[in-house]
């Protein structure tokens, strides 16, 4: 039976395995109210909040939150503290719930760049909800797509050198296996708030054929009602992935029934 908090116009059968989200606009909406900007991040975890509970609530799979790039190191000293203690305190206080959800956290990213009370909090969420089954919740974090691509390419070169793989094997699939988190599907839906319309070096390899929804509201803002605007948008579009559309009809072959 169909939940009744549901938006009845989604259809349940075509919900995106894995949304990922650039999470941005938490300063502009501060200092548009004349406040500081990081009581804009504080707002902004009301949003991370509520997008999770809607994902579990429509089925999606995986959920990936651009919380912090590597970008983001040249930020003012004071703002980065914050956002390192912003992101304690929600693991702290959030991971009863994720465990009564049985998701399971997860971050990608050169971990080993946060304040140490930080990485020790990412650690203690991924171990702890390790064995759950449910959505899985990813957290991109000192996190750069080119970053990711380098580091690849790093231990890809390093395996060649020691003997492990045959440069002349690498196809798409071997490299894609060097990722921070390969096991996992590339993106069906990439939404980013702020009005801002580019990709902000974010899951580059990942989002080569994702659906692109771009939101004008700030992250403080995007909520429940904003998520499922963003999924209705996503259900609109027909993904060919390189095939015409009497391809996609008619099962790839391009005669349509």
């Amino acid at each position: 039976m169909r939940k009744p908090n549901l938006h009845p116009e989604i259809d349940l059968d075509r919900i995106p395995r894995h949304v990922a989200i650039i999470m941005d606009g938490n300063g502009r909406w501060a200092v548009e109210r004349g406040l500081e900007r990081n009581a804009g991040h504080r707002e902004g975890i009301g949003s991370v909040r509520e997008i999770i509970r809607a994902s579990r609530d429509y089925d999606v799979r995986v959920l990936t939150l651009y919380a912090f790039s590597i970008e983001n190191w040249n930020r003012p000293k004071g703002e980065v503290s914050e956002l390192m203690r912003l992101l304690e305190e929600y693991l702290e206080n959030e991971l009863a719930e994720v465990m009564e959800n049985r998701a399971r956290v997860r971050s990608i990213g050169r971990l080993d760049r946060l304040p140490p009370s930080t990485r020790r909090a990412v650690e203690h969420a991924v171990r702890e909800t390790e064995g759950n089954d449910g959505m899985q919740l990813v957290f991109a974090l000192s996190y750069g797509g080119r970053t990711e691509l380098v580091d690849a390419a790093r231990r890809l070169a390093r395996d060649a050198e020691l003997g492990k793989v045959d440069p002349e094997g690498i196809d798409e699939k071997a490299f894609a296996s060097y990722l921070y988190a390969p096991d996992l599907p590339d993106p069906d839906l990439l939404i980013r708030t702020g009005s801002e319309q580019r990709v902000s070096n974010f899951l580059l390899w990942q989002i080569a054929y994702s659906e692109i929804h771009l939101s004008g509201c700030m992250w403080p803002e995007f909520r429940r009602a904003e998520f499922e605007a963003a999924i209705l948008d996503y259900q609109r579009r027909e993904r060919r992935f390189g095939l015409t559309s009497a391809q996609v009809r008619s099962g790839g072959d391009g005669v349509v029934e």
